[in-house]
């Protein structure tokens, strides 16, 4: 399979997974499962900005009109794909990344992938949470929500990929 046949197959697979299987999944009520911040993650490293949020507003609107969000997976998915080069290039190896390498947790290591995903769905997930409160008065309750739904998402992310992507040699 060719690498824009995977990538399309992965996008079709995580939009299916999270409009039809983790968004009808009630855990608690702090607790919200959140996998399309993984397909924007994975996608190459010489992606531009331009293409990331074009591909998370695809990909936001889509889950948005199956789910009735109005608009917050969009918002925080653009959000999402905004501050991946920025927190990439803070993380940046010294020599820069390989071009022939995805920013997969086998590909960049545990660290490496730890730190950026851990703080790019940080950020998704407390916007995320933050515009469905609509109010700081809510302050308490949208930081449980960002905490727990973070640390499940990210959990299931992991899972995700040790099931979905290979590694490159």
């Amino acid at each position: 399979m060719s690498q824009i046949q995977i990538y399309l197959f992965r996008l079709l697979l995580f939009v299916f997974l999270q409009s039809f299987i983790f968004n009808q999944l009630e855990i608690n009520a702090v607790i919200h499962v959140m996998i399309t911040p993984l397909y924007i993650f994975l996608l190459p490293f010489d992606r531009s900005v331009n293409s990331l949020m074009f591909i998370a507003l695809l990909i936001g609107i889509t889950v948005d009109a199956t789910s009735n969000t109005f608009g917050l997976h969009t918002s925080s998915l653009l959000l999402f794909a905004y501050l991946r080069p920025v927190i990439f290039r803070v993380f940046s190896p010294r020599d820069g990344y390989d071009v022939l390498k995805t920013p997969s947790i086998f590909d960049m290591g545990n660290r490496w992938f730890i730190s950026t995903f851990s703080i790019l769905l940080i950020s998704h997930h407390l916007w995320f949470f933050t515009l469905e409160a609509f109010s700081f008065s809510e302050s308490l309750l949208i930081l449980q929500k960002t905490l727990f739904s973070s640390f499940i998402s990210f959990v299931v992310c992991v899972i995700l990929q040790t099931i979905f992507i290979k590694r490159t040699v």
